[in-house]
């Protein structure tokens, strides 16, 4: 799990919870008779647009596709739409804390083997240190957003969803680090009993390698010296194993030919 990913999803879905409260105030408040609405509103085009100061083409069209887009959002409101959108509001602030807390627990235990481990990463240590820090901040900023949002500036019912999610979280979030924490810890010693048993293997095999070079060198030097010996004392024979005295004493002796 690498921090930057978890805080990318983390503002992922901030940007949906935010974008789900103003659509989820916007369709609730065109609930109930719509043409009130319009009416309202093509008095306050009228007034905005006198006959002496037609409006242009161009707002009348923008005009038009407000129109449009309220009585949509009546028919939507109507529909229990915003139902859905509660839901998925509720699941977007749910994902935002899960990768909020995540986060924190990853960056936590950075920094405590930056205290008892030597660092090899590719980025410094310090610019590392900044990027936790800058996380934090805005990851903290997002939450005074969201309840900003969804408790001053939202239907009663999104302040209160706020309020059991986010208690629901902490106590699930504090319960992750832990766990986060463990699991980190317990993937580290895991690699690093594999980096231990592959360089055991690594001086095993190199062992391994030079006691075969080292034979076959051996080998090598002794044909070479078999070979000069053959040359220079070719009375010894043309095996590896020079003969003995004995051995050419009686090869030297007269052969006897025995017939039938």
């Amino acid at each position: 799990m690498d921090p930057l990913t978890l805080f990318a999803l983390a503002n992922g879905a901030v940007k949906a919870v935010k974008a789900g409260c103003k659509l989820y105030k916007d369709i609730k408040g065109a609930a109930g008779e719509v043409k009130d609405v319009l009416k309202d509103m093509d008095e306050q085009f009228k007034k905005l647009h006198p006959a002496d100061k037609p409006a242009t083409v161009e707002q009348k069209n923008a005009f038009i596709q407000k129109k449009n887009e309220v009585v949509e959002l009546n028919k939507k409101a109507n529909e229990g739409q915003h139902d859905g959108i509660y839901t998925e509001i509720g699941e977007k602030l749910g994902e935002y804390y899960d990768n909020f807390y995540k986060c924190l627990a990853i960056m936590e235990e950075e920094e405590r083997r930056a205290e008892t481990e030597v660092y090899t990463g590719d980025s410094s240590l310090g610019k590392r240190a900044l990027q936790r820090v800058l996380m934090r901040k805005q990851l903290e900023q997002m939450s005074v957003e969201l309840r900003e949002l969804m408790v001053y500036q939202s239907p009663p019912e999104l302040g209160a969803l706020y309020t059991e999610v986010e208690a629901m979280m902490k106590h699930m979030g504090q319960t992750q680090r832990v766990l986060i924490a463990k699991q980190m810890r317990s993937e580290q010693e895991a690699r690093r009993r594999k980096q231990q048993l592959m360089d055991k293997y690594f001086i095993e095999g190199v062992g391994a390698i030079g006691m075969i070079i080292g034979i076959g060198l051996s080998v090598v030097m002794l044909a070479l010296v078999v070979e000069d010996r053959i040359e220079k004392y070719p009375q010894y024979g043309t095996g590896w194993v020079p003969k003995t005295e004995e051995q050419r004493r009686l090869e030297a002796l007269p052969k006897k030919y025995i017939g039938r």
